[in-house]
């Protein structure tokens, strides 16, 4: 058995430190490019979303490279992420390829069934060693996420512009070379520290912007052009609440132990939303009221094209919008989205906002020292 998974982000770095303390072999597929969008798009149709193209992509390039089994995270409701363990057997199948696809989810059968998933990914180790590893991989994710924070509070305050993400590519590149999740959270470690020590503008006051939106597009660089990037070069602090640790303590952990998992961003979007419509839905919503409550300069609203989940939750936005008076710019992505195009609307985005604090600011003054 060879395995693989998909990138969504940083999640290969959590993925292999699991398979790495399991001493499973496997490979980590080509990071997404134009090249695996298209590999993707050759064997689906224009019906199915980006997330979905880039999965295929990086099944087949992964299954170049020798994989045989695949490892993917479970959705929530009729999000179609909960379809894809399927559709990707089936697609697999259609290719001509031999591909095992397993869902890191927890199913109807409980907890007992998804222990037994990643025991036999783990190559028959027990119970407690798959606890074990399962918590360690936890803990990288939390880590791995705090550190992302960090780049993010750093790069919108830096002095040298491109330190901070000369700093982190190196990383991405260095990390791949650890083994083993203890070493892979001392590398984090060392990153943390390099940063910290990083000279900032400690007098600047950056717009604040939150990204919200479906968990795959506002996660993975390449689906959403690096924006968080692009926006702290920009000099603005970004928040994006939706994360890969999130998502393994709430949707895998504390669910399958039928633990409370209600969290700020959900009990806010009950004003706008009664009813569970699946994916991430609930927390767009709930996360742009948190962030109009937190002061933000405003809110970016990415999602796949189709994304059910994230068009109700567009339409929603515009009254959130109204009742807590917070800019709100919705991008759709697909294959057709052009890259030029999508940094122009962040772009334009980036200055109303900036217009707006001012004019804020100006009317304060007014109030206080009247001029």
């Amino acid at each position: 058995m060879k395995i693989t998974f998909p990138h969504i982000g940083n999640t290969y770095i959590t993925a292999k430190s699991f398979l790495d303390d399991f001493g499973s072999e496997y490979v980590v597929p080509p990071f997404n490019t134009n090249k695996t969008l298209e590999l993707g798009s050759k064997y689906t149709s224009e019906a199915h979303c980006l997330p979905f193209k880039l999965f295929v992509g990086n099944m087949l390039q992964a299954h170049e490279m020798g994989a045989d089994t695949m490892l993917i995270t479970g959705g929530c409701g009729p999000c179609k992420l909960g379809y894809f363990g399927e559709m990707l057997k089936k697609t697999a199948v259609e290719i001509g390829i031999k591909m095992d696809i397993i869902t890191l989810e927890v199913p109807d059968q409980g907890m007992k069934e998804l222990a037994a998933r990643i025991k036999k990914v783990s190559g028959g180790s027990n119970y407690l060693n798959v606890a074990k590893a399962v918590n360690a991989a936890k803990n990288v994710a939390v880590q791995l996420d705090n550190l992302e924070r960090l780049s993010r509070i750093k790069r919108a305050r830096q002095l040298e512009k491109g330190s901070v993400d000369k700093i982190y590519r190196g990383f991405q590149t260095g990390i791949l070379e650890v083994s083993g999740s203890k070493e892979i959270l001392k590398f984090i470690r060392q990153t943390e520290k390099t940063l910290k020590k990083l000279p900032v503008n400690e007098k600047a006051r950056p717009l604040k912007v939150g990204i919200v939106g479906e968990i795959y597009t506002t996660i993975e660089p390449y689906a959403n052009f690096s924006i968080e990037r692009m926006l702290g070069n920009m000099g603005v602090e970004v928040t994006r609440q939706v994360t890969v640790s999130g998502w393994i303590i709430n949707d895998m952990l504390k669910k399958g132990l039928h633990l409370p998992v209600e969290s700020e961003d959900v009990r806010e979007s009950k004003a706008y939303m009664s009813s569970m419509v699946g994916g991430h839905a609930h927390h767009t919503v709930g996360n742009t009221v948190v962030h109009a409550k937190e002061g933000y300069d405003g809110v970016i609203h990415i999602y796949p094209l189709g994304c059910m989940p994230e068009i109700v939750s567009q339409a929603i936005l515009p009254a959130v919008e109204e009742n807590h008076q917070i800019p709100v710019m919705t991008i759709i992505r697909d294959e057709m989205t052009g890259e030029a195009g999508f940094n122009t609307r962040v772009e334009a985005f980036v200055d109303l906002i900036k217009k707006r604090r001012e004019e804020h600011l100006n009317e304060q003054n007014k109030m206080l020292y009247g001029y």
